[in-house]
Parts: C-alpha cells; structure tokens; sequence
C-alpha cells in the first residue's frame, strides 16, 4: 500500500506517522488508538487524518490509488464522528459550529476551555468543559453502536479524554471491553498519565513529539502565508504550540515583550502598584493562549540571561534586540538564581489552565522574582504557599 500519511496538512511527527502508514500497509488494525502529546502539536488534526485513512479519503493525507470514497473529508462522512469536551451550557449547535470550523482547518483551536466564544476572540471567560454521563450516553454510545453505513468503519473520535468524569469513563470502558464489530475509536489526551489504566491498556498508543522550530516556523510559512520574520520570532515563544501560535498578534507580542522586562524591574523593586497593574492588564487582555505566550516570553528572555552570562556570546541570543537590557540585567545581577526563576514558570503554565486568577499568579510570582534575583531563596517557601493569601485576624 503506497499512502502518504498526513503530507497534506500534519507539521511534523514524522516518526508516529510512519507508524500509521506501517499499520495500515499491513493491515494489522487494533479498535481503539490513543494519542498523546503537548498542547498545540496536532493530535486532533493526527486523529482526523487516521479516520480520513481508514474510510478511504484523500484529503489531509495523499491515498493514491487507495481513495475509496468520494467525500470530501471527514466531515461529510456518515461513519466519521468527532466529539469534544463541552460545558453544560453548550447546545448541539455550538458543537456543530466548532466542528464546522474544524472541517476547515484541523489545526483551528474549538475546544471551549481554550476559545470560549467563537464571536468574541477578546474573551478571557475560561469554560470548564468535559464528557458528562448524559453527554456519553445520549450522543457517543449510541454512535459506537451503529454499523458502517459507506466506509470500512465507524470512527469515533473523542479528544481530551483527560476531562472525562469517572462514572463516564468507567462506562467508556465497557465499550473498549466489548467492542464492535468494524468500530474503531480514536482517542486524544495531553495527560497520558491521568488516564484510568484500564483504558490506557486497551488502546495502541501513538506519542506525538514537540514540534521543532523550524517544524513550526514552516507550517507558519507555508500553510499559514506568515511574513517569514515574523514566523521565525513566533516560532520561537511558539514552545512547540503550532495550533495557538498561530492566532498570536506579532505586535502584541513584542509590546509584551517590552512588559516583561518592566515585570522584572517592579519585580525586583517590588513596586506593588506597577505590578498590579501590569498583572491587571495581563489578565484582562488575554486568554488562557495569551497568558501562556507571556510565560513563554518570559522564560526566552530568562534563558537568554543565562546564555549571555555563562558566553558573554551576542549572537547567542534570542532576543537580539533586548541585547542592551540584557547585558545590564547580568552586569547588575550577577547573583540571581536564573535556572531556579524557570522553574518557578513552569509551575505558573498548569494554574493558569486550572483557571487560578492570573493576576494573583503574576503578583506571587513576582514576590519569588524579588528574592531569586537577590540570589536569595523565596520569602515564602513552597510548602508554605498558603501564606501567600490573606490572613484572617481576628
């Protein structure tokens, strides 16, 4: 069998798509597959593209002589279902409306907790979506029971299966136990590790990697027609989140930029209104996406410091037109404990996805800021974090 898996549209991966194209060229297929892998690296996109491959159409992926059917995608197929965490608010409607989206674009963002409002791309409101029982048993199930009505198959996708609630997922797991005939579910999850066992050893498992930068500078170029400067800089503070980067604003992006060299100075000065302020802004004018591209900036600048202190090296340096600011951070500075400031964002990335103030986040992180750059520890240790809300006195 000669197909070119996903050579349409999917950035990267080419070691779990050669997977697929060994799997399918001999014809050993399994009823259940698990995708894992960070945020923004493709497996919504990676999931359609197997379900296009198993029902014979050519549309993310080159088939050749294998097409078998005339749809157009995935999305026109009768045996192809694709389901997505939602909130209780969400009417069928609002999931057609994202799915219609995504019959254009398997890399645009529709799930509710990172995009909200599909009207309002200013909105920060994070929406707590997973898979209710109800959700599971009136619309999933009944899918899974039917039989193929034009492909080889029922595929049923089902992403994020991290947020599925534990009377759900013991009930999914019956399904996996018993399955039907020509069924296969495709499933995707960014937390591998939270899965019930039970699950997880039931489905074949594809690992997606990081994407590189230059796999993300050239989905930007090609696919996206980015100015090439301004994917090279996304790519950069992209940290591997192709599928976000690339709704970024270049210009707001570098405006924070700018920010969080102020973030630094308030923070080792500990002017409090500079920093509430700052972190006010912050919030009200980003989303989940958007404050996670502000840590991410943060950190690039971070790891420049440490390059330029331990090289001395300009050329070295990802942020060549900070070299200035650099340079008087290290000479100022010579003391801060840089690698122990980075660990201290990334503890920052999995609250903001968990929906904790972003403002209380950057005003804590700047106490901790304050300290490290002294090369002192923090004023309040970790396991003391409750010290960090406000007292009640009595």
């Amino acid at each position: 069998m000669n197909i070119s898996f996903g050579n349409n549209r999917l950035i990267g991966q080419k070691r779990a798509k050669d997977q697929i194209e060994r799997m399918i060229g001999s014809g050993r297929i399994g009823h259940a597959y698990l995708i894992s892998g960070a945020a923004g690296v493709g497996k919504t996109a990676f999931a359609l593209a197997f379900a296009e491959a198993m029902n014979g159409i050519s549309n993310i992926s080159d088939l050749g002589t294998e097409t078998s059917s005339k749809k157009s995608s995935w999305f026109s197929h009768p045996d192809i279902h694709v389901f997505i965490p939602k909130p209780t608010s969400a009417n069928t409607e609002d999931l057609r409306e994202r799915l219609e989206l995504l019959a254009k674009d398997p890399y645009e963002i529709i799930n509710f907790s990172q995009r909200p409002s599909l009207h309002d791309e200013s909105s920060s409101k994070n929406l707590q979506a997973f898979y209710p029982i109800d959700y599971f048993r009136d619309e999933i199930r009944p899918v899974a029971k039917l039989r193929p009505n034009e492909g080889d198959c029922v595929v049923v996708i089902m992403t994020q299966v991290e947020t599925m609630r534990k009377e759900t997922a013991n009930a999914f797991l019956k399904l996996l136990e018993e399955p039907s005939d020509r069924l296969m579910f495709i499933l995707t999850t960014e937390s591998y590790e939270s899965l019930l066992p039970t699950i997880t050893s039931r489905c074949q498992h594809i690992p997606l990697g990081t994407l590189t930068q230059t796999e993300v500078e050239q989905g930007l170029v090609d696919i996206d027609n980015i100015d090439p400067d301004d994917a090279k800089y996304l790519a950069r503070v992209a940290n591997g989140n192709y599928a976000a980067t690339r709704f970024f604003d270049v210009k707001r992006l570098k405006q924070n930029r700018e920010e969080i060299v102020e973030f630094l100075r308030h923070s080792f000065s500990q002017d409090a209104s500079a920093l509430s302020k700052l972190s006010q802004d912050w919030q009200s004018s980003n989303n989940i996406e958007g404050l996670i591209a502000i840590t991410n900036l943060l950190e690039m600048y971070i790891r420049d410091l440490i390059v330029y202190k331990e090289t001395e090296n300009e050329k070295l340096v990802t942020n060549v037109d900070q070299i200035d600011s650099v340079k008087k951070f290290v000479k100022a500075l010579s003391e801060a404990k840089l690698e122990n400031m980075l660990s201290h964002i990334d503890e920052c990335r999995p609250m903001l996805r968990q929906n904790v103030s972003p403002k209380l986040i950057f005003v804590v992180l700047s106490f901790r800021f304050s300290a490290l750059m002294r090369g002192l520890d923090p004023y309040i240790s970790e396991n003391e974090n409750w010290k960090h809300l406000p007292a009640f006195v009595e």
